[in-house]
C-alpha cells in the first residue's frame, strides 16, 4: 500500500475544470515531484490533498484512510504538511515565533526537541532566530517555511514551488535541503517549475497538462525524455 493514493480527482473553480481525473501514487521515503507548466493543475492538486480546496470527484487515502473532506488544520494532526507557494511567513513575528506556529499540535518538549533538528537543517534560520520574518530575505523565508512544516513532524511534506524567485545558487541549496531531508527519512510530494532541478532528485515524476497525467516515470528516465526535454528543459 502507498502512503498516499490519489484517484480520479476532479477539482473545479467554479465551471472551470482544474484537475481532471488525476491519479498517482506516492510511497513511504520517496520524493515525487508533479512538473508542468502554469496552469497544468499542480497546486490545485497539493491545495486538494491538503483540504484547502473541496474536490468535485475522485479519492485521496493516506495511510490507507480517506482523507478528503478533512479540514486543512487537521491534516497536520494525520502527518500531512504543506509549504505553500509564496512561503506566506508570518511576517511580523520572529523566525522562532514562526517555527513555534507550525509546532502548534505538539508539546512544548517535543518542540523543543523538533526545532534543534529543524534549526539543524537550517543553521541560518538559527542565526536569525529572533529576528523579524519579514526582514529575512527570499531564500532565508522559503528555508522559513519549510522548517515551519517540518515542526509538526510530517511523514508527508508537501513542497509547492520553492525554487520559486530565488537566485541560482539558493535554488541548489534549497534542493540539496529537500534530498538531505529525504535521506532523513521525510517523504516528499514536490510541485515545482524548475524541471531540470526537480527530476534530477525525483524518485519517480509525474507530468501535468491542463489537469490531466500525460506522462509519468522515473526521475532519471523523464530527465532523458524527449518530449519532456522540449517542453520542459529547453533541450
Amino acid at each position: 500500500m502507498s502512503m498516499l493514493e490519489v484517484n480520479d480527482l476532479h477539482v473545479y473553480y467554479g465551471s472551470i475544470h482544474a484537475v481532471k481525473g488525476v491519479s498517482f501514487t506516492v510511497d513511504k521515503g520517496e520524493i515525487v515531484t508533479l512538473i508542468g507548466a502554469n496552469g497544468a493543475g499542480k497546486s490545485t492538486t497539493l491545495n486538494t490533498i491538503a483540504g484547502i480546496l473541496p474536490a468535485r470527484r475522485g479519492s485521496v487515502e493516506f495511510q490507507g484512510e480517506g482523507i478528503l473532506g478533512v479540514p486543512a488544520h487537521k491534516m497536520v494532526r494525520k502527518g500531512i504538511a504543506l509549504c505553500p507557494e509564496g512561503r506566506r511567513v508570518f511576517t511580523q513575528m520572529t523566525v522562532e515565533e514562526n517555527l513555534q506556529m507550525g509546532g502548534y499540535t505538539r508539546t512544548d518538549a517535543e518542540n523543543a526537541d523538533t526545532m534543534e533538528d529543524v534549526y539543524g537543517h537550517f543553521p541560518r534560520l538559527r542565526e536569525r532566530a529572533y529576528q523579524v520574518a519579514g526582514t529575512l530575505s527570499g531564500g532565508e523565508q522559503q528555508m522559513l517555511a519549510m522548517g515551519r512544516a517540518l515542526m509538526g513532524r510530517p511523514d508527508l511534506i508537501m513542497l509547492d514551488e520553492p525554487s520559486m524567485g530565488l537566485a541560482p545558487i539558493l535554488v541548489d541549496e534549497i534542493f540539496s535541503i529537500i534530498k538531505s531531508l529525504n535521506d532523513n527519512g521525510t517523504t516528499v510530494l514536490l510541485v515545482e517549475q524548475n524541471a531540470s532541478m526537480a527530476l534530477s532528485i525525483a524518485d519517480r515524476a509525474y507530468v501535468l497538462e491542463t489537469g490531466r497525467i500525460v506522462k509519468e516515470g522515473s526521475g532519471s528516465d523523464l530527465l532523458r525524455d524527449d518530449d519532456v526535454r522540449r517542453a520542459y528543459l529547453g533541450g
